[in-house]
């Protein structure tokens, strides 16, 4: 059923394992993260950016698809659906009036007394709906629909302020990167393993695509309670997609073009998931 990240994500702390957010931008896709997390038992993150909804038609459409194939397809874990990367106020207002169950804030770009003043306002009005909020402190890298940033590695004092809004979890910029890395990943496991000890909400990793297992773990070790997956399952799809294309170039059918991806990205699906919770 439909729920707020809060319970899902305060179980994953205390039990130290991590949720996935997968990140959706079509039925398809939506439908290959719902059968698959229900086959593996486990609460899933859907993660919508801006584009993606626009891409979709708009939050409504977005609600109303996952609230329809969690009916027809007898969905039985938990589902949230995820603003991912919020840009304002209005457009966070705008998902939840839409039915989204959680929304991120990211005002990470701008002053540290700007971004909590803006998420104490997402989060004073998120909260009176029963939706969950994260937000976002210090800059993570590389680019995700079509915006950019260096990276910029949060502090403890920066953390421990934003969380005073009333946020439900926190994703503090801690080297990991959206996109490919160009080189190796380089984590900041002490402050994530010492922002953690301080606070009692939830942390989140952004980026986990390219991350290897073994820094996975130790995130998690750290006091990763979320992490975020979008362009490892762009990659398993397009990868599919196009040795199906070259196999197959007189099939027109886009529902078996599209559809040529699924066990590719189900694979990479259950893949994370048995990383995240440790199987």
């Amino acid at each position: 059923m439909l729920v707020n990240s809060i319970n899902m994500l305060q179980k994953a702390k205390n039990e130290k394992y991590a949720i996935p957010q997968f990140n959706i931008n079509n039925l398809e896709w939506t439908r290959y993260i719902l059968e698959e997390c229900e086959k593996n038992k486990v609460p899933v993150i859907l993660g919508v950016s801006e584009g993606a909804a626009k891409y979709m038609g708009g939050f409504f459409v977005v609600t109303s698809l996952v609230d329809a194939l969690i009916k027809e397809l007898n969905i039985t874990v938990d589902v949230c659906i995820h603003l991912d990367h919020g840009s304002s106020f209005e457009v966070c207002k705008k998902a939840i009036d839409s039915g989204f169950t959680s929304v991120m804030i990211d005002a990470s770009k701008y002053p540290l007394e700007d971004n909590i003043k803006i998420t104490k306002e997402v989060v004073d009005y998120a909260h009176q709906n029963n939706v969950s909020v994260e937000a976002e402190v210090g800059h993570i890298g590389g680019e995700e629909d079509g915006v950019s940033s260096d990276v910029y590695h949060a502090t403890l004092e920066e953390c421990i302020a934003l969380a005073k809004t009333g946020i439900d979890s926190i994703a503090p910029a801690l080297g990991s990167v959206h996109g490919l890395y160009k080189g190796l990943p380089n984590l900041n496991f002490e402050r994530m393993a010492l922002i953690n000890q301080e606070l009692n909400i939830p942390l989140v990793l952004h980026g986990g695509t390219g991350i290897p297992d073994s820094d996975i773990k130790k995130a998690i070790e750290c006091g990763i309670s979320k992490i975020n997956i979008n362009t490892e399952l762009q990659i398993a799809w397009h990868d599919a997609v196009l040795l199906f294309v070259k196999e197959n170039d007189k099939v027109y059918d886009p529902r078996k073009v599209i559809g040529s991806g699924q066990e590719n990205m189900k694979k990479a699906i259950s893949s994370k998931i048995n990383l995240f919770l440790n199987r």
